[in-house]
């Protein structure tokens, strides 16, 4: 049975979208079957892969949620053999007001994605950056959270808010979520502050924090813009190898816990 990953982190900006596009398609590089699903009404992570998110013939999570089709019906093909993805769009934004009424809110995502979880070897969940009922749907489906953080002061601030959100939904719906890890983004190792927030974060969560860092990159910001993971825009950039590296210590980490 597949592991679902939700990413998430209520601050805007951090890195979370590209992370979801390319640890989905770095796993699916080493061979690994990956679903990835855009789960964020801004649809970053539909265009970063090339697709239309207003593209009609499309169907997308919104759909999904309010009941209208399955889950398997809005599977899309990517670029990449062994990845798929299932799209958003800004009508999303009214599903949180449509579901208010719905038995069993929280776990709509969840029973939708039940059928899906033995075909892939890893689902990924690009949460929108708010802590409202699709992102607390997005946590009651998944096995793990992975936060993105970005080594600012600023971005350690907004993690307690994010922590609290885990144990609220560990406490209520989804006593099996865990903390998959926290992974720094936009490193810039020539920047003090960041080598001083980084410390500070491997200090207070130890082990949880990722070994690899995601190093700021020219080239990995460019790469959405032309609808492609940075493994497909640039291999020999440092980006494709930092989430091929954090891609190994997922599968690393999980073969572990087997």
């Amino acid at each position: 049975m597949g592991k679902i990953i939700a990413i998430a982190n209520q601050k805007g900006g951090v890195g979370k979208t590209t992370t979801a596009i390319n640890l989905a398609a770095s796993l699916a590089a080493l061979e690994k079957n990956v679903l990835v699903i855009d789960a964020d009404p801004q649809a970053n992570t539909t265009s970063g892969l090339n697709f239309d998110p207003e593209n009609e013939q499309h169907r997308t999570l919104y759909e999904i949620l309010i009941g209208k089709i399955a889950a398997s019906d809005a599977l899309i093909q990517t670029e990449l053999p062994k990845l798929h993805m299932i799209p958003s769009h800004i009508n999303l934004v009214g599903a949180e007001i449509e579901l208010l009424e719905t038995p069993d809110r929280e776990s709509i995502l969840k029973k939708a994605l039940a059928p899906l979880k033995d075909q892939y070897d890893y689902i990924i969940i690009d949460c929108s950056p708010s802590l409202g009922l699709i992102t607390v749907n997005c946590l009651t489906a998944a096995d793990s959270v992975m936060i993105p953080v970005q080594p600012e002061f600023f971005a350690l601030e907004g993690l307690a808010k994010l922590i609290q959100t885990i144990r609220l939904v560990q406490n209520g719906i989804n006593p099996s979520l865990t903390i998959e890890g926290f992974v720094v983004t936009m490193y810039d190792g020539r920047t003090k502050v960041h080598n001083q927030v980084v410390a500070q974060l491997r200090d207070h969560f130890k082990d949880m924090v990722f070994n690899t860092v995601i190093q700021r990159s020219i080239r990995l910001s460019e790469a959405p813009s032309y609808g492609k993971p940075i493994i497909l825009y640039d291999v020999m950039n440092n980006g494709t190898s930092n989430y091929l590296n954090l891609a190994k210590e997922v599968l690393d980490k999980n073969k572990d816990g087997e």
